[in-house]
């Protein structure tokens, strides 16, 4: 390795990847040869995977090392891969992708220009459209970044990945927040920096299937509104007051009636429709509290966001 390079340390989260992990590799080779100003080293961070993806990592590793990885001694999850691959990278440059090839290899070449020579500090990837997708994940995905833009001060972009190119301070900003409940999307913007935005069109996957279901994608929605706001609890409050203004008016009311009119109160159906949707709003407002303090019981016990089984 010529000491004249500048180092990029390429992080590649992993969870049963056998197929993609060949496929990308060699063309980040071709994407590094396109890129002599830089050296490379992969952090290949293998999530727990139940495949032959480690197998694959490691005949990678035999011949190649610049190749690294690190094995989890179970699934924790791609924000944890993302962490432990920051921790290990050495790069006077690190840049985040997926093994899928999602994260297109050629932009590369576009963000370390704008780094390198337009002056910014990191160079982010952003989706122009979401071709290929389910229309009903598409909508919920817009809804969400609108939500999150309106409700939080983290700078999250409609669209974008966890694929960026950024200098090593940007990564060490990233690393001073040791928190257990991580959302990279939100950490990303929250630690500021000039950062540019790179659109590209939606690609498809080179080999293998999606881990994201709905169902995860929405527990991951969840995650960073609770991570990067406190609006929901605002709205709980609010939800109560509102109650409490509507009960007294309501009471105000049936008590004037009777002492005018006579009229004894009635409507057992109506008054059990009322119980039920107090009580529904109430459980709602716990359910939001709830998820605000588990996040917070979860922080209070400082488990490691990782555990290693092997590394290389």
């Amino acid at each position: 390795m010529t000491t004249d390079k500048k180092l990029c340390s390429v992080i590649v989260p992993c969870m049963n990847e056998e197929e993609a992990v060949p496929v990308y590799y060699e063309t980040m080779l071709s994407t590094a040869d396109a890129l002599p100003e830089l050296d490379f080293e992969f952090w290949f961070i293998d999530d727990g995977s139940s495949d032959a993806t480690l197998s694959v990592i490691k005949e990678i590793r035999s011949k190649n090392p610049n190749v690294h990885y690190i094995s989890f001694s179970r699934n924790f999850g791609k924000e944890a891969g993302i962490f432990a691959g920051l921790q290990h990278a050495s790069g006077d440059y690190i840049t985040i992708m997926d093994v899928d090839l999602q994260d297109p290899p050629f932009l590369l070449k576009e963000m370390y220009a704008a780094v390198k020579e337009e002056g910014y500090d990191c160079a982010a990837a952003r989706r122009v459209d979401r071709k290929g997708e389910p229309p009903i994940r598409s909508f919920f995905a817009r809804m969400f970044y609108r939500l999150i833009n309106h409700i939080s001060d983290a700078d999250i972009v409609d669209g974008a990945r966890d694929f960026r190119f950024m200098r090593r301070e940007v990564a060490d900003s990233i690393l001073s927040l040791g928190e257990y409940n991580r959302f990279s999307k939100g950490i990303f913007g929250w630690v500021g920096f000039k950062t540019k935005w790179i659109g590209f069109e939606n690609v498809k996957r080179c080999a293998g299937e999606t881990k994201w279901s709905f169902w995860k994608l929405f527990r991951y929605s969840l995650e960073g509104i609770v991570a990067f706001s406190t609006v929901p609890l605002s709205i709980a409050s609010f939800m109560g007051l509102l109650c409490c203004l509507f009960s007294f008016i309501g009471v105000l009311f049936i008590f004037i009636r009777a002492l005018i009119f006579g009229d004894p109160v009635s409507g057992w159906p109506s008054t059990m429709c009322v119980i039920t949707l107090l009580g529904g709003i109430q459980l709602l407002c716990m359910g939001i509290m709830g998820m605000y303090l588990s996040k917070t019981y979860l922080e209070a016990k400082h488990r490691p966001i990782y555990i290693v089984k092997e590394k290389e």
